[in-house]
This record gives structure tokens, C-alpha cells and sequence, in this order.
């Protein structure tokens, strides 16, 4: 990535709301008139290899800042409630997955760390019992600093957790606690190196920009901090203040936070700091150095996008477990139940706990490979497009998208040939937006999206 011009008066034309394309459409299109019936269909023509995300909703601690789907308890018990849950889940899955290879599986939450070394032994067990997972699969974890011993993390180790993702946010006390998530940078730097010594073959460290009482000098103080730690990579992501959707950021004063010229400020510095540490901008909201597999995989043309973020694995091959979770498989998408009440009622009468879905129809598959191509490489050849996808006149059938994206073009943000569309390295920092001039979905629920910066 070339040196960025910053223009604050891009700010009020491009801030809009939008999504941030894990998926095409988004979550909002899926619906409860799905038939669970396609789940089967969907996995038995997908490819060999799948990826499985678990989710962990338990935390101890309420953070203010943040969207998850999470219960905040102090009763270890309920996470035993869950796993006997999860194992009904996974034996609902295995007969449509026996043919199946998992080649990547990931922890996320809430909390995973919220579970014991023997709950999670019991969740090891029952994956490896429901499910061929891959002597080499990637075997991540999100963890909370705050809720994983030494011998905690050790653990996870000699479970077969070969990749790490710490929750670091800020380094500021004052921003953490407002955020309502205080935790001590040495203890942060131990398990960062402890990790490194044990042979975790990849460290990723979270940030958020945007968040209350964050300023440029004391960010720059965490950025610095982050890059001194020299994770494999760093995640760096906005900020999303929706308090009429989740009611812990109502706690959150509006007037602590960052106003948009001074959030884009935030980003700037932390993208100028770590590209010019060496970290590779793999786009939006993610860093990783020239050793990780994200880098490798960008100019091999390989980055893929789904819920996770980005990824090397398949983008339409993800088996969501677990209250809330979203699956995406060879062009449909399902979504289990938001609440633990709807998820364990669904599994005790031996039904997956799909709430709601979506099937993507021809126009959608080109709209979403479309959407992914620009957002993980920032560039499309139209001729070799049209071709795997039988269009016939490319800007013919993209005639609105092309009215949309004039005003990116006149501003140096897209340039379009006659034969690709480039977004340039102005342009990365507004993808999303430009992402949206193709999305059919849009207008139907934008306000329900956060700003793209």
C-alpha cells in the first residue's frame, strides 16, 4: 500500500452506513420463511473441506462497547448446560458431515476462555468424536487476558490450539474504563510471549478505534505497544455505536466519543504506524506481516472473506455451532437461535436450532464473488468475471452499480477500464462504500449497519 492521501471532506460523502461484507447478502436478508430442509442439500453438494466456528456466549464481565451475542454469569454450571447442548448439535451435523474434512475450527464468543481446562477438554473430545478434522487443521481460540491462566493457556496447547486471539481493545486506562474492560498491559506482554515460547503458530491481537476517550497521542502509545509485540497479526476495527440495538453501549456516553474526523484521524495513525513496521494492510480492518498466510494469500489471489473476517479457507464452507452462530454453505446461509431458551428448546426435540435463512439465487452469487474479489484484492478483470459467470454486456448488467460508482471515480477513489476495476489505495479505506454500489440489498435496512469509518 502506497502512502494514503487523507481527505476529510470525504468523510461526510463516503461515511455512510454500510455493511462490512462478511457474507453477501448480509445477515439482515436472512429470514424466518427458510427451509431447513436446504441445510442438507447445501452440505452434501459443498466442497471436501469445511471450516467449523463454535460459539462460547458466556463472559463474566459486561464490556459496554460491545455487539456480541452474550450472557454475562458467574455460574460456571451453565457452560455445562451448553456443552450438553453443543453435543446434541454436533451429533445432529455428523451424519451430513462424515464425507467432510474440517480444515479449519475456531472458538469465538463472548468468552471462550469462560470454560474450564476439563469443559474444554469435554468440547475437544466431542468435536474429534462428530467430526474428521484435519491432522493439520488451523485450531484457533479468542481469548480475554483477564480469564486465562499460564496454565490455562498451556492447556490449550496440548488440546491441539495452534492459533491465538487476544482481546486488547485499548491500552489506555481511562478508555478502559469507560469500556468497563480494564486490563494490565504486563499481563497482555506475558501472555503474548508465553504464547510465542509455547509454539503458537499465530498471534493476533484486537484492536478498536473509535472507542470513548481515545485520543491520537495516547493511541499512538497503544499502537507503538502492539507493534513492540510483534503479533503475526493485528485486527483493527471500527467501532460500531448502535446503543438502540445493543443496550450495554447505552452506558457509553456519546459525548466521550471520537467525532468522525477525529476517529478517521485514529485510523490513520494506526495504519501509517504499522505498515511502516512492515505489517502488509490485507484491507479495512486487518494487518498481517509478511510471513502470515493472509500475506501470502492476497497476491496469490487466494484472501477469502466470510464471518470470521478474512481467511484462507473457503468463504462459502462454514458450519456455525452454537447459539446465534451463521452458517454459509454452497450458496445458502442459516442462522441458529439468538437466545438460549429458543436454542436448547430446538435441540431437546432433536431439530438443528436454524431460526432463519437465506438461498442465494444466480443474481446474488455474481453480486457476492463480485463484492469478495474487491474487498479482499481491490481489483476485478471484467473480461475473465463475465466469463465464469455467463454475463453477457458486464456494464449492461451493472448499470446502476456503474451510476453508483462515479462520484469514486471522479474523486480518485475507483478507476475503471475498459477491461477492470481497480479500487485504488485512497480508495481502501472506503471499500466498504464502494462495495455497496453493487449490493441490490442496501436500501432495504442501511440504517440498521454502522458507518464504515
Amino acid at each position: 500500500m502506497q502512502t494514503v492521501q487523507w481527505d476529510p471532506k470525504l468523510i461526510s460523502k463516503y461515511n455512510i452506513n454500510g455493511p462490512r461484507y462478511t457474507s453477501y447478502p448480509t445477515a439482515l436478508a436472512l429470514n424466518s420463511s427458510f427451509d431447513p430442509a436446504l441445510i442438507a442439500t447445501a452440505i452434501a453438494q459443498s466442497p471436501n473441506e469445511l471450516s467449523l466456528y463454535l460459539h462460547i456466549p458466556f463472559c463474566h464481565k459486561l464490556c459496554y462497547y460491545c455487539g456480541c451475542n452474550k450472557v454475562i454469569t458467574r455460574h460456571q454450571y451453565k457452560a455445562d448446560n451448553y456443552l450438553n447442548a453443543l453435543a446434541q448439535e454436533m451429533a445432529l451435523y455428523a451424519p451430513l458431515l462424515q464425507s467432510k474434512q474440517i480444515n479449519q475450527l475456531h472458538l469465538g464468543g463472548g468468552t471462550p476462555t469462560f470454560l474450564t481446562e476439563v469443559q474444554l477438554s469435554r468440547l475437544m473430545d466431542l468435536l474429534h468424536q462428530n467430526f474428521a478434522i484435519n491432522n493439520d487443521a488451523e485450531i484457533s481460540i479468542e481469548i480475554d487476558p483477564r480469564s486465562c491462566s499460564d496454565n490455562k493457556l498451556r492447556y490449550l496447547r496440548t488440546l491441539g490450539f495452534n492459533r491465538v486471539s487476544f482481546g486488547v481493545q485499548d491500552l489506555d486506562e481511562k478508555v478502559q474504563i469507560a469500556i468497563n474492560r480494564v486490563q494490565d498491559t504486563d499481563l497482555i506482554r506475558h501472555q503474548v510471549q508465553l504464547s510465542r515460547e509455547l509454539g503458537f503458530s499465530s498471534i493476533n491481537l484486537d484492536l478498536i478505534y473509535g472507542l470513548p476517550f481515545q485520543q491520537p497521542a495516547s493511541f499512538a502509545q497503544t499502537v507503538d505497544e502492539i507493534i513492540r509485540l510483534n503479533p503475526h497479526r493485528i485486527s483493527l476495527f471500527s467501532y460500531a455505536h448502535i446503543p438502540e440495538r445493543f443496550a450495554a453501549q447505552r452506558k457509553i456516553a456519546d459525548s466521550s466519543l471520537p467525532d468522525a474526523p477525529l476517529k478517521l484521524e485514529l485510523m490513520q495513525l494506526a495504519i501509517e504506524r504499522f505498515v511502516a513496521a512492515g505489517y502488509q494492510f490485507i484491507g479495512m480492518d486487518h494487518f498481517a506481516r509478511p510471513d502470515d498466510t493472509l500475506a501470502k494469500a492476497q497476491p496469490a489471489g487466494k484472501l477469502q472473506r466470510n464471518f470470521q473476517g478474512y481467511t484462507t479457507a473457503g468463504q462459502d464452507a462454514l458450519i456455525g455451532l452454537g447459539v446465534s452462530s451463521i452458517s454459509q454453505v454452497n450458496g445458502v446461509l442459516w442462522q441458529n437461535s439468538k437466545e438460549l431458551p429458543a436454542y436448547y428448546a430446538a435441540i431437546s426435540n432433536g431439530q438443528l436450532p436454524t431460526e432463519r435463512g437465506f438461498s442465494l439465487n444466480a443474481d446474488d452469487k455474481i453480486r457476492a464473488a463480485l463484492i469478495s474479489q474487491l474487498i479482499c484484492h481491490f481489483e476485478l478483470d471484467i473480461e475473465a468475471f463475465s466469463q465464469k459467470w455467463c454475463i453477457d454486456g458486464f456494464w449492461h448488467y451493472f448499470a446502476e452499480a456503474l451510476e453508483r460508482l462515479q462520484p469514486f471515480m471522479e474523486d480518485g477513489l475507483v478507476e475503471v477500464y475498459a477491461g477492470r476495476i481497480k479500487v485504488t489505495d485512497n480508495g481502501r479505506l472506503w471499500v466498504r462504500s464502494i462495495c455497496a454500489s453493487f449490493d441490490a440489498y442496501l436500501t432495504q435496512g442501511q440504517q440498521r449497519y454502522s458507518k464504515v469509518v
